[in-house]
């Protein structure tokens, strides 16, 4: 089987991680810190840099917008209720991917390929044929066009939801990517 230069770092990279591993394998299963964080899976955001975390410290949930769905409202409840977190921050940012389509923009897209798509700062292609779906329109994307919107948005759907302990206070914020600065929105 040959595998991609990608695959070759990353299996390299953990071979020289877990021979520095030490004893993290005593750390508990709860976080340390007892907190939660939801937020995008944008590749320049490392909430261990941006909220000062170590390994063992808190509960770091990633998908595309770091929004509130259903999914990501699972792994809350069970964060706080099998695992002890007291505290959860939603954390959106600038420039985010998610603002630049809806929908059914990507539905649309997927109807006819399942190859990336390119955009040229106002409209997406597709550039390939992979066969397409119709399963798209199906699925709720979450795109947004108002970023702080779209925070005060999540942060009241986990505080509202009925599995959410009224006692576990949900902050809003949006990260800068040209700073590094976490910006509070009031919500």
């Amino acid at each position: 089987m040959s595998t991609s230069p990608v695959y070759q770092e990353v299996t390299a990279a953990n071979a020289a991680y877990a021979e520095s591993f030490g004893d993290k394998g005593g750390l508990a299963l709860p976080p340390a810190r007892a907190f939660a964080i939801l937020t995008c899976m944008d590749a320049r955001l490392d909430p261990a840099k941006y909220a000062g975390l170590a390994e063992g410290d808190a509960h770091v949930i990633r998908n595309a917008g770091g929004r509130a769905s259903d999914d990501a409202i699972r792994s809350l409840v069970i964060s706080h209720k099998l695992l002890g977190t007291k505290e959860w921050f939603v954390i959106h940012h600038t420039d985010c991917g998610m603002q630049l389509f809806d929908g059914d923009t990507i539905a649309g897209l997927l109807e006819t390929s399942r190859a990336t798509a390119s955009f040229d700062g106002s409209v997406w292609t597709n550039t390939g044929a992979e066969g397409g779906s119709t399963a798209g329109h199906y699925v709720q994307w979450l795109a947004f066009k108002d970023l702080g919107k779209s925070v005060v948005d999540d942060v009241k759907r986990i505080r509202e939801h009925p599995l959410t302990p009224k006692d576990v206070p949900v902050h809003g914020f949006i990260y800068d990517v040209k700073t590094g600065r976490l910006l509070p929105v009031e919500t």
